[in-house]
């Protein structure tokens, strides 16, 4: 069975001014990696668990605030290359992100030392256009964005990849 994961993707905007917030991972591992290494507000959820609920649960702990309560869009799961497969779910809504604290996780640091340091999931969240989002999101996310621009039409169908 693979693993089950649920995000939210938060969008404003139309058109050219689409925008989405993304969040980018705390920890070690990502201090020095940007392009490539964002991701939607997102977490595991067990079979059975409703994945609009874990969504929105998991926005709530990596955001540090409820998700908006605006018009909601299911966009397909994705398969990611791990094998883990995302349900997400597009919300537009507008959303200060300046006082954004994420909840944290405790790891063994520097490895082999037997400190035990916490860490946040999600160092920093920001809104992005599509191009720039394009380019900050982990590469099996992506397809995220093309989702969201069918849905609301916000492509005139010349993007580039």
């Amino acid at each position: 069975m693979p693993t089950l994961s649920a995000g939210l993707l938060l969008y404003r905007g139309d058109g050219p001014g689409l925008e989405v917030l993304i969040g980018h991972p705390g920890g070690p591992f990502w201090a020095r990696k940007d392009e490539g290494a964002w991701s939607i507000p997102k977490g595991e959820y067990a079979e059975g668990e409703d994945p609009w609920e874990a969504a929105r649960r998991e926005f709530t702990e990596e955001i540090g605030t409820p998700p908006p309560e605006g018009p909601r869009i299911d966009l397909a799961p994705l398969r990611q290359p791990s094998g883990k497969i995302i349900t997400a779910f597009a919300v537009r809504g507008d959303l200060d992100v300046s006082g954004a604290v994420s909840n944290t996780f405790t790891m063994e640091w520097p490895p082999r030392s037997g400190r035990l340091r916490e860490f946040p999931e999600i160092d920093r969240v920001a809104w992005f256009d599509l191009e720039a989002a394009r380019a900050k999101l982990l590469k099996g996310q992506r397809p995220l964005l093309d989702r969201l621009e069918l849905a609301v039409g916000g492509s005139d169908g010349s993007r580039s990849r």
